[in-house]
């Protein structure tokens, strides 16, 4: 259901965090959702598992990680000598031929942040019965969400596959089903626990029954209401502000250090492979062309991940940022769907670094046969790091700050 300005019994004034709007949220059933009527995001998700049924998913997740990460993903057989590769061993060799800033954003993305997952859930189950301060973990897990990239990982296994196939005999490895059960896992995890309920439920806070300007919405735990006597978030302590103090500065400082970093990383070679002592560097394009010789599906997933979509948030966070800058008021329709897009699809831009990761694992036979990485990795995983960043930085509010009625309207 939409949530609705008109007066209803039972309803609490609410802002939307997205475009700022005060409007009346009615009470909601189970299983309910509510949008806001301006920009349509959404404001209440009807989805919520209960914190002992996440509590068994955390379990689960918990006991699958070692044999996820530590047993064989792929198996190879080259030359008559049988090579594993599984995750921990790619971020290794990462890190063994010296580039271990690189290692670290594929360390923290594919074993880091599912842990710190697992650990959040475990330690609000705990904390809950303990009485323990549950605020800074709730806020976490409102940011870990797409940080957790299992399922690009997976992804990347597939393709890892294809590049690999060309020149040994692969087998899938026993660790594979236990990294797409942890994948699967975390996937219903995510998308069943409902941070904003987890707030209600453990920091009940009384809504705000009357409209006022001087109602604020946290971004942090997104109640509505007014700051504390030290102008903090009444539930969740944050610091609350009209609008997050340098937004635009740091979201374009994030977009020019991004776009830097694209330059040489599309123009470098991002692999080194060795083949009977004869070396051949890749750079992201002329790879996606030789991957597209044995599978063109493959091919095309790389490119939208590699190429379309690092370049399609440049081009679009320039194009936001500008109009925020200039205070544009056309086509609001279009840019708050264009800066939702992003948002989903950025993430996406990883799949490059654990095809890299992977492969490293599976191919290194000195001379003979040999995969590296290529200077263009570090940065490419830089910027990628760095989009998704001023994604995250950019408040979404400015661009209705534009009309200075307040009232603008949803629409082209």
């Amino acid at each position: 259901m939409h949530a609705v300005s008109t007066p209803l019994p039972y309803a609490h004034y609410q802002r939307c965090t997205q475009c700022d709007m005060l409007f009346r949220l009615p009470v909601l059933k189970r299983n309910q959702s509510a949008w806001c009527p301006r920009c349509n995001a959404k404001v209440r998700d009807g989805r919520d598992w209960s914190l002992t049924r996440l509590g068994s998913m955390a379990v689960a997740m918990l006991l699958l990680m070692p044999f996820a990460w530590s047993e064989p993903l792929l198996r190879l057989h080259l030359l008559g000598v049988r090579i594993d590769a599984n995750v921990l061993q790619g971020i290794w060799q990462m890190t063994a031929q010296g580039d271990p800033l690189t290692a670290a954003m594929v360390l923290f993305c594919a074993v880091v942040a599912p842990v710190l997952l697992v650990v959040s859930i475990s330690y609000l189950w705990l904390g809950n019965v303990l009485g323990m301060n549950l605020r800074p973990v709730l806020l976490m897990l409102g940011k870990l969400k797409e940080w957790v990239m299992l399922d690009i990982y997976l992804v990347g296994i597939g393709v890892a596959s294809i590049k690999v196939q060309d020149y040994a005999f692969l087998q899938p490895g026993i660790g594979l089903v236990a990294f797409i059960s942890l994948t699967l896992l975390s996937i219903l995890t995510l998308i069943h626990m409902n941070v904003e309920e987890l707030w209600e439920r453990f920091y009940p806070e009384r809504p705000a029954t009357r409209a006022d300007n001087n109602l604020q919405v946290c971004t942090g735990c997104h109640y509505t209401g007014y700051r504390d006597a030290r102008g903090r978030c009444r539930r969740c302590h944050s610091p609350l502000h009209h609008r997050r103090p340098q937004s635009l500065q740091r979201s374009w400082a994030a977009l020019i250090a991004s776009l830097i970093f694209l330059l040489p990383a599309n123009l470098l070679p991002i692999s080194i492979i060795y083949v009977n002592g004869a070396r051949q560097d890749d750079t992201i394009l002329s790879g996606i062309i030789s991957l597209a010789s044995s599978n063109i599906a493959i091919a095309g997933v790389v490119f939208i991940a590699s190429i379309l979509v690092p370049f399609t948030k440049v081009i679009v966070l320039f194009t936001l940022l500008v109009s925020i800058q200039f205070k544009c008021e056309q086509g609001l329709r279009t840019r708050i769907l264009l800066l939702r897009l992003i948002t989903w699809i950025g993430r996406w831009s990883m799949l490059d670094l654990f095809v890299i990761s992977l492969t490293m694992s599976l191919i290194n036979r000195d001379q003979l046969l040999a995969f590296t990485m290529g200077p263009a990795a570090v940065y490419f995983g830089g910027a990628v790091i760095l989009t998704i960043l001023a994604v995250e930085w950019l408040d979404s509010r400015l661009l209705w700050d534009a009309h200075e009625s307040g009232i603008a309207r949803f629409a082209d």
